[in-house]
């Protein structure tokens, strides 16, 4: 044995790297380690992304309760930590537009989603076109949702400063290393790392992200569910638009039951613009490239033809939005004519640089649909995350807070000192805000 651990979190994404930040601090003499097969943390959806600390106002409270409350606290605890690295925190708001009448129902609906999930009258307000006009001259819509509390940052700077908090903790980031196998032992888990070393822990956290059905089938966990993997491309808006508007503008997605959203005009934490995303179906977590996709085509494929999935991709609605998403990744005329529609001063001949593109991973449950909210499972002497989309980022620090206190509640993983001083936090008042 190389290597003997109390605890094992696989992926070092901003989940991962938080709840080994956490877990650390609640246990000293613990040995707890993190392993993620990129050269550093953050490699993937945490630094692919818009940036964005997200107010809970798109989230249903029913649905996803849990995201909108970790979102809700996630603002605020991320503007504290941002403050204490000194790392980029705007306050820069997000405007969310109705393009037709139909959609300012759902406006409503948002509005009222938002105030249930702790937004106050001072957070967020509805507005007609007029009043948005005053304020924003270039937005054509008919109605808006005006958020003053969302905002933006760097979520690659926070996640490497959390991985070096957690570190100082003695976390052991096994970085360039990828779990190739796993099996039962007597008191725990055996992992083989890279094809030829092997580690021994006692407790497994999976929060592999897009890898985490793998490791969830792998430890015979989740066989009903699956997951489809959605490629968000942007484009790069040149400078002399960046002053266009003074908040981020979404407008309402057209087809809420999928995981599609409809392109946004972002500006992020430097002050730069973007179009995006999209969402394109890839065959790999990693789909970034067409030799990615083309290697996994096939398994991917058969996969999903064996499991739930399968209702999912002959659906004729589904089929014809994909194609849709795939013409927006060949088109760039048909990206920028989305964003067109309310900002209509948009020139798409200036606009010539692709942005960074990101991957989201999507569950499909045994009847073909998607699944809203984020998935916990317990295993035996392990416990996996699924699912864990938008608002993600925003909500990694309280949310990881609920999972270890969950484990500890439990008893799968008990705690040395809930009381104990995290950063800024104090690890039990983290959890009586997240309960209250």
């Amino acid at each position: 044995m190389k290597d003997n651990f109390d605890l094992i979190i696989i992926g070092g994404g901003i989940l991962g790297t938080s709840l080994s930040y956490f877990l650390s601090s609640l246990n000293k003499s613990k040995k707890i380690g993190v392993i993620e097969q990129e050269h550093s943390v953050a490699q993937h959806t945490s630094s692919r992304n818009t940036g964005k600390v997200h107010a809970p106002y798109l989230y249903n409270p029913e649905k996803k309760k849990l995201f909108a409350k970790t979102a809700f606290h996630g603002y605020d605890m991320w503007e504290q930590y941002c403050k204490l690295k000194n790392i980029p925190f705007k306050k820069d708001g997000v405007i969310e537009v109705a393009i037709n009448q139909k959609d300012v129902k759902v406006l409503e609906k948002y509005h009222e989603w938002g105030k249930q999930n702790g937004l106050k009258d001072n957070d967020i307000e509805l507005m007609n076109k007029e009043e948005l006009k005053k304020i924003e001259p270039e937005i054509k819509c008919e109605s808006a949702l005006y958020v003053h509390k969302d905002a933006s940052t760097d979520y690659s700077l926070c996640t490497n400063a959390i991985m070096q908090d957690s570190k100082n903790n003695n976390t052991k980031f096994l970085v360039n290393t990828r779990v190739t196998k796993i099996k039962k032992s007597e008191n725990g888990w055996i992992l083989t790392l890279n094809k030829k070393d092997e580690i021994h822990t006692k407790f497994l956290i999976n929060a592999a992200g897009g890898e985490s059905i793998n490791i969830a089938h792998e430890l015979d966990t989740a066989k009903n569910l699956t997951d489809v993997h959605f490629r968000g491309e942007y484009w790069k808006v040149p400078k002399e638009y960046n002053n266009l508007t003074k908040k981020s503008v979404y407008s309402v997605p057209e087809f809420t039951e999928y995981p599609f959203l409809d392109p946004h005009w972002i500006m992020k934490v430097d002050g730069s613009c973007e179009i995006g995303p999209n969402a394109v179906p890839v065959f790999s977590p990693y789909g970034y490239s067409k030799s990615e996709n083309i290697k996994e085509l096939i398994p991917k494929t058969l996969e999903m033809l064996r499991s739930g999935a399968r209702k999912t991709i002959f659906d004729k609605q589904f089929q014809k939005l994909v194609m849709t998403e795939i013409q927006s990744s060949m088109s760039k005329s048909t990206m920028v004519n989305r964003v067109k529609k309310f900002l209509p001063i948009i020139d798409e001949k200036k606009i010539t640089q692709k942005g960074t593109a990101g991957i989201r991973s999507s569950v499909i449950d045994q009847d073909g649909k998607f699944i809203p909210d984020v998935i916990l499972l317990q295993g035996d002497m392990s416990f996996h995350i699924l699912n864990y989309n938008s608002p993600g980022a925003t909500g990694a620090l309280p949310f990881s807070a609920h999972v270890i206190n969950q484990l500890h509640k439990t008893g799968l993983f008990e705690n040395e000192n809930m009381k104990a001083q995290c950063g800024p936090w104090k690890f039990n008042e983290i959890i009586e805000k997240l309960d209250g």
